[in-house]
Order: C-alpha cells, then structure tokens, then sequence
C-alpha cells in the first residue's frame, strides 16, 4: 500500500514546491520596493508580505495553522522570542505566528536558495555561525532592532534538533541579549512541523495542522550575565515540558 502511495506523496511535494516558487515570485515586487524604503519601513512591509505569502501557500498545500496561547499574549510588548527548531517547516510559522514588529535571526545559508534566498536575506538577520565577527554583527544588529522596539525571533538550539529529545542543548545568545537589553523571553512552540515535514526529506511534506504554542513569559528585569545559566536552564525546562505535553517522547 505504501509503494502505491508514493507516487502520489511525490506529485504533492512537487506541486508544493512549484507553488511555494510561484509565491515567492509574487513577494519580489514587494521586497524590491521596500529596500527604498529603509531598515524599518521596509522591513516591516518585507515582513508582512512573507506573512501573507505564508498563509496563502499553507491554503493551497493544505496546511492549517493554528496559535494557541497557553497565557494571554500582550502584542503591544516587545519580546525576544524563541521556539524549538526540528523542520524546514518552521521558517514559515516564524513569520505567520506573530502578530507584532519581528526580525528573525536566520542561518546565512539559507541566502543562497534561489529566489527565496534574495527575499531570506532582506527579510531576516543573517548570521554565519562560522564567524565569531559574523556571530557578533548579526548580535549587534539584532540588539538595534529591540532599541527600535521591534521584537526578535530566534532558535536557541541553532540547529536542527536531531537527538530524539523534545530540544537539543541551547546556546547563550539569546538569554546574553535578554539579560543584556532587559527584554522579556516569549517561549514558542512548534509542536507539528516535524510531522508535516520531516527534516530527512523534502519529499516527506504531509497536509495537516499546524500548531504554533505560545508559553508564558520569563522576565529578566534586574538579572545580570550571572544569572545567565539560571534563565537558560528556566526556559529549557518550560519548553521541555511543554513539548511533552503536546507531543509523546
């Protein structure tokens, strides 16, 4: 049964592929008017158009996304947030859960996808992870964003998660920057995509839900770079069960 569905799984994937090209071409325009129109303005349209472009793909490839806020969200507030990273996948809820000013931290070899890499490289703060001088840049810009009170969006486990864990070990910067900027940390989860589209294959996307979890808050106000392991080890813990409680591992 199986051998005689993938053709069909194959024909899906494809035709996901094809629209998710088409989409990106139809966001061009945007992003071109927007580099004239400087860091923010035309970040934040980059930012919203991808938004819609995400949606409208999610339409029609059959996926459904869905928030779902375990504590009521302030949108008016300005947030480091962070999310679990296991999917291709989790690049378009990055953009579509949020309903406030964002830039995302994204890997710098994402920008050399044809297409989406030139709207990628526009849209989020690139970081080669390679360089400690690239690592320090995208960290300096991240922080001129958050003093324009837009918020920032990033995956503490840099990678993906292969260890068959809820989350892999997390790195420092986003609880440095917190603690640095005393900015809250908004923990979200992303608790279908591994299913949806699983990170050995492109070839493994299934129609379906969804689900982006927004968990409470961690304020940092008051704590300094000793209390840095504390809040990393807060927020791990938060988010370790919290996938549990959405997943079976």
């Amino acid at each position: 049964m199986k051998f005689l569905l993938k053709p069909i799984q194959w024909i899906y994937c494809l035709y996901a592929l094809t629209m998710f090209i088409v989409l990106m071409l139809g966001v061009l325009p945007f992003v071109v008017v927007a580099l004239f129109l400087g860091k923010i303005k035309g970040g934040n349209l980059i930012y919203n158009a991808c938004k819609i472009w995400g949606f409208v793909w999610y339409f029609f490839v059959g996926l459904k996304h869905k928030n779902i806020y375990e504590v009521p969200h302030d949108a008016t507030r300005q947030y480091i947030f962070v999310a679990n990273h296991i999917s291709y996948l989790d690049i378009p809820p990055a953009f579509m859960s949020f309903n406030q000013p964002l830039r995302v931290l994204g890997k710098y070899e994402m920008s050399k996808v044809p297409v989406f890499g030139f709207i990628y490289r526009n849209t989020a703060v690139l970081v080669d992870r390679s360089s400690a001088t690239g690592r320090a840049k995208s960290v300096r810009i991240l922080k001129s964003y958050l003093r324009k009170h837009i918020s920032i969006f990033l995956f503490p486990e840099g990678t993906f998660n292969l260890t068959g864990k809820p989350l892999k070990e997390f790195f420092d910067g986003a609880f440095r920057m917190a603690i640095e900027t005393q900015t809250p940390i908004k923990p979200v989860l992303f608790v279908d995509t591994e299913d949806r589209l699983h990170y050995r294959s492109l070839f493994s996307l299934t129609p379906g839900l969804c689900r982006s979890v927004f968990l409470n808050e961690i304020e940092v106000e008051g704590l300094t770079l000793e209390d840095l392991p504390r809040l990393k080890e807060t927020v791990y813990k938060l988010m370790e069960a919290g996938m549990r409680r959405y997943r079976h591992y």
